[in-house]
């Protein structure tokens, strides 16, 4: 199946008509290009997740709750999270990933900038991943989360090398991955640079997402984990850099300065009550991403309009926009959507609902269902790896 294609969606309400020619938007198509019309709703762009965990997507069918309620980030981490990420299999991956993909589908995302962790399957890991991600349609960004929280040294290596060997398609791009600079040695901080500008992309972090990270950074003998990551090599320009709660506006200003984006991700932080992410109103590349909530981000901005009004943050608004930009670095592509050069990803509205999504110049959602997949097939799969990954997490 091509991954793109060739598509004229409109007239819609307004009278507007995109031409998409080889999964490119473009400022005429050919005569004989299929259409797609909808003159009852009205064009936007797909919506961009600039960070997320497909692994979680099994999360809502009846995860556990821990034996003992989690008082701090780490308990959260080590009773939630890394219980979760260790008791994955290849199998509940594939569930947890279509899962995943469907739904942001259907709520309009195109694009996943996906940061993946399964220590006990990182081999073929991102393969799942990019085999769920082309079959449903849609666009993704992947890298292998390197660690050595579980395994040591040897852990990192296997994850580095898993990030390479994503393949590129029109609507797949890898990068290197590190967990974060808590969890990783000096020499696999450098190996993830040298891997990123060996490859020609860019690194992806969890950076300052509490303050444990910036207490680890200061134990080694840096400012915090961002001067960490900088001083040895990891961060080349476009690396993104999920979270950044408690950085200063110093530190925010120096990796703006560096062109490194931040995504922000309010309802994850609040839900690991690790605080609201104020100082990132001090950069000009900071992305709307979800940490592994679901994919729909009208919710994430809604989110995020509250939580900044309960902080005092009038500097917020563009996350969602900004996402597009992002991607446009990933895939060489015009930053304005839907302009001539721009990722040919877009989403028909109807009385404020999704109705049409087009990844690529292909349909991939019509009148509100999957063209390539049943969500009720999906989801039955989801309930039933659910089921076995819930009875693994009790033994670890």
């Amino acid at each position: 199946m091509a991954l793109t294609g060739s598509l004229v969606v409109g007239p819609d309400c307004n009278g507007r008509t995109i031409a998409i020619v080889d999964g490119i938007v473009a400022a005429h198509a050919p005569d004989e290009t299929p259409a797609l019309h909808c003159s009852d709703g009205e064009i936007v762009p797909g919506a961009v997740c600039a960070h997320t965990h497909m692994y979680s997507g099994l999360v809502p069918y009846g995860m556990p709750q821990p034996a003992s309620p989690p008082e701090n980030f780490l308990e959260i981490l080590g009773k939630v999270w890394w219980r979760l990420d260790k008791a994955i299999d290849a199998q509940s991956l594939q569930a947890s990933a279509r899962d995943y993909i469907a739904r942001a589908l259907l709520a309009g995302t195109t694009t996943l900038v996906d940061h993946h962790e399964s220590p006990n399957m990182i081999d073929g890991s991102l393969a799942i991943l990019g085999d769920a991600c082309a079959a449903l349609g849609i666009r993704a960004v992947l890298c292998y989360g390197a660690t050595e929280r579980n395994f040591g040294r040897e852990e990192a290596v296997r994850g580095l090398a898993e990030c390479c060997k994503v393949q590129a398609s029109p609507l797949l791009r890898g990068l290197i991955g590190l967990h974060a600079s808590f969890t990783v040695s000096d020499d696999t901080v450098r190996e993830a640079g040298d891997l990123a500008r060996d490859f020609g992309t860019v690194l992806h972090v969890h950076v300052a997402e509490d303050m444990a990270d910036v207490a680890d950074a200061q134990a080694r003998g840096s400012a915090g984990p961002l001067e960490r990551l900088l001083s040895l090599g990891a961060l080349v320009p476009g690396s993104i850099l999920a979270h950044g709660v408690h950085l200063s506006a110093d530190q925010v200003r120096a990796a703006d300065a560096h062109r490194c984006w931040f995504v922000h991700n309010p309802r994850s932080n609040e839900g690991n009550r690790v605080g609201y992410a104020r100082m990132l109103s001090h950069s000009t590349r900071v992305a709307l991403g979800t940490d592994g909530w679901n994919a729909d981000m009208a919710e994430e901005e809604s989110a995020l309009a509250r939580l900044a009004g309960q902080n005092g943050d009038a500097g917020f608004s563009g996350r969602l926009a900004a996402g597009h930009r992002l991607v446009a670095e990933r895939f060489d592509t015009h930053p304005e959507p839907l302009a001539p050069g721009a990722v040919g990803d877009l989403v028909v509205r109807t009385n404020g609902g999704i109705r049409h999504v087009v990844v690529g110049g292909r349909p991939v959602v019509c009148d509100g269902r999957l063209v390539n997949g049943n969500l009720d097939t999906i989801a039955e799969a989801a309930r039933t790896q659910a089921s076995r990954l819930w009875t693994r997490m009790a033994t670890i």
